[in-house]
């Protein structure tokens, strides 16, 4: 038992010693394969020499007949093609072959005959003429073949969104069932083109393979371009399948986030412009809050796939982590004090955009908000870039949220002297404002007096408008229908302190608004 085992190891042994066939390849053909070494020639380095003597006789384009040379001594014969010398077949070749060493002699040379008398009818002119109108016609058909492919796929992309359409409007798709429906029919319009460009590769590769096979110089350029290609996606392949059961769980893991997130996208889109209601998000909220869930699956898929990404144990990878995240962390304290200011300015819900706010000293209107920085334009078209970490920390003035549902107030004040009935100011104050435009006349503009001067009664007008962006605007005409409205009532804006002793001079009022037979008043004087 012990010698049968030490038998079948040795057998083993030698079987896994003995070198791999090598084909010979000639023209883009394979001749035949040449299975035992010739010491101290490898099987590949016997093929790669007889090529390359095939090669320089094909070159001479004369015509050479393979012809057999026993050599008793060595044990073997020799294939000669005229003077030339191509291998030797030994009888280790023969033994390889299970045939005696005359009859596979014969058989190489009736093949190297073959090989060579063909390589000399394919150098004729009329070979090249029909190799190059060959080539052209699979060119052309390649060609026909592209615009019909893509005459099938305009056709197959208008029948699927009109297929898509018409089950949109049979179903009364609305909202995010529209947005479905429209990301279904993108999807198979995708897998279309998909389909049909790995369709076109592969008659582009097998075309380009034909037309270098039409010619002998570079018949072999397309199975050597095959080879090396096959070696090399060979390795890849290798090196994939060797990886696949961590490769796996990274792909897997990528895939669903990935995926997850654009579920999750469609619903923040549906929730951003009200087609989908969810308890407790607002609009509002629903972009920042897909933003902060998209950050924190990256990070977390990040940390499950770590110990699955090639070379994460080595010492290297470690260290580069390690450095990484310390310039992280000296380096972005400020961002995240900003990000975690975003967060709580999302979910505080101070403002949203479009609203016309004061941030510390900034006055305009919010273009943007993101967990970074809130955007915000002034009236004079400024735009100002503020921190949120900033904004949280000072006061926010938002004139626009009660101006939704139940209008800003805006207020001005006004001196006038306590000659003038105070009703009349009121009613001149009132008309003024309801002569403005973006002023509402529901709620109707009323009026405070708060304060009795030493010289004049300080009145108040407030006016409510549903304008809160356009105050700039509103508070001019305001002031200007004040002034016309006092000038008809045939009252004098005496602010702050004004002299009721004359000397001859006409009053303030424009001439239009005094009486036709006005005369300037002169001093009185009382005994």
């Amino acid at each position: 038992m012990r010698r049968l085992l030490l038998l079948s190891l040795a057998s083993f042994l030698a079987l896994l010693a003995q070198p791999a066939p090598a084909p010979v390849h000639f023209e883009g053909k394979e001749l035949f394969l040449i299975q035992a070494p010739t010491p101290p020639f490898a099987p590949q380095d016997r093929a790669s020499e007889l090529q390359s003597r095939l090669t320089a006789l094909a070159s001479l384009d004369r015509k050479a007949e393979v012809t057999l040379a026993p050599m008793p001594q060595q044990q073997g014969i020799a294939l000669m093609a005229g003077n030339s010398f191509l291998i030797f077949v030994s009888a280790q070749d023969a033994a390889a072959a299970r045939v005696s060493t005359a009859e596979l002699a014969r058989q190489w040379a009736a093949v190297l005959t073959t090989a060579l008398q063909h390589s000399r009818q394919s150098r004729s002119l009329a070979a090249y003429l029909l190799g190059g109108l060959k080539s052209m016609a699979a060119w052309l058909l390649f060609a026909a073949l592209c615009w019909l492919l893509v005459r099938c796929i305009r056709w197959a992309g208008g029948h699927i969104l009109a297929w898509t359409e018409r089950q949109s409007v049979a179903r009364r798709a609305r909202g995010f069932s529209l947005v479905i429906w429209n990301r279904t029919a993108l999807l198979a319009l995708w897998m279309v083109k998909f389909i049909a460009a790995v369709f076109l590769l592969f008659q582009f590769s097998f075309v380009l393979s034909f037309t270098f096979g039409q010619f002998p110089q570079t018949a072999g350029i397309s199975t050597t371009f095959l080879d090396y290609l096959k070696e090399v996606f060979g390795r890849i392949a290798s090196a994939f399948f060797g990886y696949l059961p961590d490769g796996g769980v990274v792909v897997i893991v990528v895939l669903l986030t990935v995926y997850t997130l654009r579920i999750l996208n469609l619903f923040a889109h549906a929730i951003e412009h009200r087609d989908l209601h969810i308890p407790g998000l607002h609009p509002e909220m629903a972009r920042p809050t897909y933003q902060l869930i998209r950050i924190l699956a990256a990070i977390l898929a990040l940390v499950i796939v770590f110990p699955y990404l090639p070379g994460s144990g080595s010492e290297a990878f470690k260290g580069v982590s390690i450095l990484v995240g310390v310039l992280i962390s000296f380096g972005s304290g400020s961002s995240v004090g900003n990000i975690l200011a975003g967060v709580v300015l999302t979910y505080m819900r101070p403002f949203k955009v479009g609203d016309r706010v004061k941030i510390a000293d900034t006055l305009g209107d919010v273009l943007e908000k993101t967990l970074l920085v809130t955007r915000v334009r002034t009236p004079k078209n400024v735009e100002v870039v503020i921190p949120n970490a900033a904004i949280l920390g000072s006061q926010i003035l938002n004139y626009s949220a009660m101006a939704r549902s139940r209008g800003l107030i805006l207020h001005t004040t006004i001196t006038i002297g306590y000659d003038a009935p105070w009703q009349a100011v009121h009613q001149a104050l009132i008309d003024a404002a309801l002569a403005t435009e973006a002023v509402l006349p529901d709620p109707r503009p009323f009026v405070l007096q708060t304060s009795l001067n030493d010289f004049h009664v300080s009145y108040e007008l407030n006016a409510y408008t549903d304008r809160p962006n356009e105050f700039e605007f509103t508070y001019p005409r305001l002031h200007a229908n004040i002034q016309d409205s006092f000038n008809r009532a045939g009252i004098e804006i005496m602010s702050p302190t004004y002299l009721s002793l004359r000397d001859g001079n006409t009053v303030t009022m424009p001439p239009q608004h005094r009486p036709p037979d006005y005369q300037p008043p002169g001093f009185r004087l009382e005994p």
